[in-house]
């Protein structure tokens, strides 16, 4: 395969499509160089990374590559409104487990690999969690933002490992953790700026203010990532999903640099800002980085000509953002913003609220997914394929 690059790649624009495309595991992995280095204590038998010649990637706990295409915002509830609760009781017997065995069933035959939701056991597949440090992101509106420099900060962030990581620390199907989704730390949103960011931006016009927001952020990577070590010694850190259009203080990200595994991104844009979000923080950090959370979505109109409530995901703008992370060469997943059911807020979904599948969205996104498989074994066939050492 031609190597292209990262800047010339994308010269047109697509609406951004969210979906992960995982490669099928294709071989083995030789003994680690020590190129670059993960958290982890151990990583026999778990998930890691590695890389080929500069290429980044998801490594399984059998020594080979994967690329992570994920599914978010797997939800039943939206099966269980008034006017369609039947389908809930009549279809799946009121059991998370058998609605969970059809969602399996989807999720391997439209091409995605990786999981995030609660019951991750019941469906035998790769799966990431999301550990609760924090609620300084830019979707809560209620919630003052942490003390991070208190020592009840220091007891949540025990709390919430000693209850989470404790139980999942020999799970082999768990990719990593993840922590806040989309922290804010020098921006905010209209409905949350009545408490602010967690940092004044202003500050970050001197010296002293951008040394003061590494020191805090650096704290706050230390005390999550000693956290999670104290329990759990075997899984990626995979830390906040950033904002990426948002703005983003270098000091976050130098911080969070020793404390994470990957950096992972939040981007709904067109390919070409993907492309500029990304391709910059992986040559600012030298890190795997993980697209974890986007998609394009279009808005059908009806006979009248007004807008129709659901829309529906963009396969085009899906397979215009697949192959450009592609060209990244740290980039080793990418997570599609759902949902699996289509509810009346998101208002967008694989499955309508009557369970029905989006056959023509569905059928191209498998297609793109499933092309996914010969570009990881081309990528991988001819060279070593090497692992990040370990901390220890």
């Amino acid at each position: 395969m031609e190597t292209l690059s990262r800047r010339g790649f994308m010269k047109q624009t697509a609406e951004l499509a969210a979906s992960t495309v995982i490669a099928r595991p294709l071989l083995s992995f030789e003994s680690p160089k020590a190129t670059a280095q993960t958290t982890q204590v151990n990583t026999k038998g778990f998930f890691t990374v590695g890389q080929r010649e500069g290429r980044w990637w998801f490594i399984t706990p059998e020594g080979r590559p994967f690329f992570s295409i994920g599914l978010n915002h797997i939800d039943s509830a939206a099966l269980r409104y008034r006017e369609n609760a039947h389908i809930w009781w009549d279809k799946y017997a009121n059991s998370m487990e058998k609605w969970l065995e059809q969602v399996r069933r989807d999720l391997l035959e439209w091409g995605f690999n990786t999981f995030t939701f609660e019951e991750y056991q019941w469906l035998n597949m790769p799966y990431c969690h999301m550990l609760p440090f924090v609620d300084f992101h830019q979707w809560e509106i209620e919630t003052r933002n942490p003390d991070i420099n208190s020592r009840g900060f220091e007891e949540w962030c025990d709390y919430v490992a000693r209850a989470d990581c404790s139980r999942f620390a020999e799970d082999p199907k768990l990719i990593g953790y993840f922590y806040s989704d989309c922290p804010t730390w020098v921006h905010i949103r209209e409905l949350n700026a009545w408490k602010g960011p967690l940092f004044d931006p202003w500050r970050l016009n001197s010296q002293a203010g951008r040394k003061e927001l590494l020191q805090l952020s650096s704290r706050y990577y230390r005390i999550t990532h000693d956290a999670i070590r104290r329990y759990d010694k075997n899984h990626l850190i995979l830390g906040d999903l950033y904002e990426a259009r948002a703005p983003l203080p270098d000091e976050v990200i130098r911080a969070a640099m020793p404390y994470v595994d990957v950096l992972s991104f939040q981007c709904f844009s067109g390919a070409q800002i993907v492309n500029d979000k990304l391709g910059y923080w992986a040559d600012f950090s030298n890190k795997p980085v993980l697209l974890a959370d986007s998609a394009a979505r279009t808005k059908p109109r009806s006979s009248g000509g007004s807008l129709h409530p659901n829309q529906h995901q963009n396969p085009k703008a899906y397979g215009d953002v697949m192959r450009m992370l592609q060209r990244i060469p740290e980039c080793v997943g990418f997570h599609l913003c759902g949902a699996y059911v289509c509810n009346r807020v998101r208002r967008y979904g694989l499955r309508d609220e009557q369970d029905r599948i989006d056959a023509e969205a569905v059928k191209a996104i498998a297609r793109i997914n499933d092309e996914m498989a010969p570009w990881v074994s081309e990528q991988a066939r001819e060279t070593t394929l090497t692992r990040a050492p370990t901390t220890n």
